[in-house]
């Protein structure tokens, strides 16, 4: 059996070396709590509002629970029996008797890797009653009966986040490999970890923001977002990018990417070897990509009707002009597949049928079923961040990916902190969490009209349920010949209400399901051969489970299906299309000033 200290010793560390970080970190430490004190002052004594809505919500459900006393006992029972069950199970193994653990990580639980959690007897005590109590308290709250069902999700998911917040992988003494690098350190992995929650305090202005990765790294056009175009097109919303070819012919129809406006567009063109732009390109396609603008306060009228004339309609205007084409192929990503739907009924309206085909990557029409994301939108929480966006004009992406963290806390939070706070080691250079950190800011008029018309009242879906520049917007209307991709894994577009807005169409519709979550099922390259792809029948079913039910599954990246798909849909090609050479004169080189515009670096001016 190995031993936590069994790598230990290691000599001092230089004297000189610990008085200068403990200076540093001491007069960081001050500097921070003055800052503190000082933005107290400004906003006052007011006690904080509970912007959230959680001490109502956990008053109910303790007042539900405490109603059934008999219920509440037997769950009480259970756990004593389960912690009966683990002292028994420790007491023989300590006898050298090994049996079936009482509860074990689910796969793929990366908090439990360290081979100490499963070989060293106290280690593996500690993680067992962690997951025992873990699961006792979530199952008792999950079963109170009587909840309205917003405020009983409400209260799962933030139980959930208290669960993960109190693991003991989270914990110095707790954490076997933690434990080990702080022996063979003599602490100074500590305190580098103190050194790297002051700087992430300090570059958040006062508040953490864990750095996930180095972004020193990286550089746009460099080594991300490295596929050679133009920007061909500009207004206050959008820079329009048309990327070179690498085929002699093309497509007929240029194909046109609207990404989500919450992140920049190099999601599709992180590296070349997993880029879906280049792929395209290779493939015969003239891409071209909205890169949207990074709004502030002078933006802040700027609804949802304007990034459907000035962005989706403008860039559709923009892509004929420059082809000379009457038809192209459109592409829609999470929210830009929303704004691309909402577009197709528009023009749809207007017998506008210049979209030929249109694609949607994990994209929600329909928001009946929003999943994790739904717990934080009601008319109180959506009022207080109201208030706060009419302020300055504005949400701070930092704040909507700190939602997106969230629902997966234990891989983007609680990895970092045992990583950069505990472990005291610098973050990795990685592309995607680089691509992560660059935030978007969003509208205070667009942000608002989305989360209350899509979300809260779920009106997409109605027949005339919006009105857009003084049209009706009818999603039964879009006869477009359609393909949606969504992941079984998506913890932000779930694939059973994605699949609910495919059904909204009145046209051919293809509807796939690939593996894993929201980015690594749609950032999937066929070299890769990874995660494959299921296909139903052609006839969407009512139901989702049924449509699975009748499914084939099929190996390797669901990028040849959609190839496949387009392709046949209208394979006429044309010379290859220079973008230096259109009709429009190029304004800069891709990717362009919008997608390099980082606020984190602004920050730092």
């Amino acid at each position: 059996m190995s031993h936590p200290t069994s790598d230990a010793k290691a000599q001092l560390p230089d004297p000189k070396e610990m008085a200068k970080t403990y200076a540093e970190v001491a007069q960081r430490s001050s500097k921070l709590i003055a800052e503190h004190m000082q933005r107290q002052m400004h906003k006052g004594l007011a006690a904080p509002q509970d912007e959230l809505g959680l001490a109502q919500a956990f008053m109910d459900m303790m007042a539900k629970m405490l109603a059934n006393p008999y219920k509440l006992a037997q769950a009480q029972m259970n756990l004593v029996w389960d912690y009966f069950s683990l002292w028994q199970h420790s007491t023989l193994r300590f006898m050298g008797i090994n049996g079936a653990p009482i509860a074990a990580p689910a796969k793929g639980d990366n908090r439990f890797r360290d081979e100490e959690w499963e070989q060293h007897f106290l280690f593996d005590f500690i993680k067992q009653s962690y997951l025992i109590t873990a699961r006792h308290v979530h199952e008792a709250v999950s079963n109170v009966s009587g909840m309205e069902s917003h405020e009983k999700a409400k209260v799962n998911f933030f139980t959930r986040q208290f669960i993960d917040a109190l693991s003991p992988s989270n914990f110095a003494v707790t954490n076997p490999e933690v434990f080990r690098e702080t022996l063979k350190s003599h602490g100074q992995n500590l305190v580098k970890g103190f050194n790297n929650l002051l700087r992430d305090i300090e570059e958040g202005d006062g508040q953490l923001r864990i750095k996930m990765t180095d972004t020193s790294a990286f550089e746009l056009g460099r080594n991300v977002a490295t596929t050679p175009g133009k920007v061909i097109f500009q207004n206050d919303l959008i820079q329009l990018l048309q990327f070179n070819p690498s085929t002699k012919e093309q497509y007929k129809r240029p194909l046109l990417i609207f990404p989500p406006w919450i992140n920049k567009y190099y999601i599709l063109d992180l590296r070349e070897k997993n880029s879906f732009i280049k792929w395209a390109t290779d493939q015969g396609h003239t891409v071209f990509v909205i890169s949207w603008v990074n709004p502030d306060a002078k933006l802040a009228k700027k609804g949802f009707e304007d990034y459907l004339t000035e962005a989706a309609l403008t860039a559709v205007d923009v892509v004929c002009q420059q082809t000379g084409e009457k038809e192209i192929n459109a592409v829609g990503y999470c929210l830009g597949g929303t704004l691309l739907g909402t577009t197709l009924a528009y023009m749809a309206a207007k017998k506008d049928k210049r979209i030929a085909s249109a694609t949607f990557f994990t994209a929600m029409l329909d928001f009946s079923f929003p999943g994790e994301l739904g717990v934080f939108i009601d008319e109180q929480q959506v009022a207080s961040l109201e208030k706060k966006m009419a302020e300055r004009g504005f949400l701070e992406g930092t704040e909507m990916a700190g939602t997106f963290n969230m629902l997966r806390s234990n891989d983007l939070i609680w990895s970092f902190v045992v990583n950069n706070y505990l472990m005291g080691r610098d973050p990795f250079p990685f592309d995607l969490l680089f691509w992560n950190s660059d935030s978007t800011r969003m509208p205070y008029a667009m942000h608002s009209y989305y989360l209350r018309n899509m979300y809260m009242n779920n009106l997409l879906k109605e027949p005339g349920g919006l009105t857009l520049a003084g049209v009706p917007i009818d999603l039964g209307k879009i006869k477009t010949p359609s393909y949606f991709i969504s992941t079984i894994e998506d913890h932000i577009a779930p694939w059973k209400s994605t699949y609910l807005g495919a059904r909204r169409f009145t046209g051919p519709v293809r509807f796939v399901l690939g593996g894993s979550g929201h980015i690594a099922g749609i950032v999937n390259p066929p070299a890769a051969n990874k995660y494959g792809y299921w296909v139903g029948p052609a006839a969407l079913p009512e139901a989702a489970d049924e449509w699975m039910a009748g499914t084939k599954q099929h190996e390797g990246s669901w990028w040849t299906d959609w190839q496949a798909w387009v392709s046949k849909l209208d394979d006429a090609k044309v010379a290859a299309r220079d973008p230096a050479k259109g009709k429009l004169k190029p304004l800069e080189d891709a990717p362009g000033s919008f997608a390099k515009f980082r606020l984190d670096a602004q920050k730092k001016q």
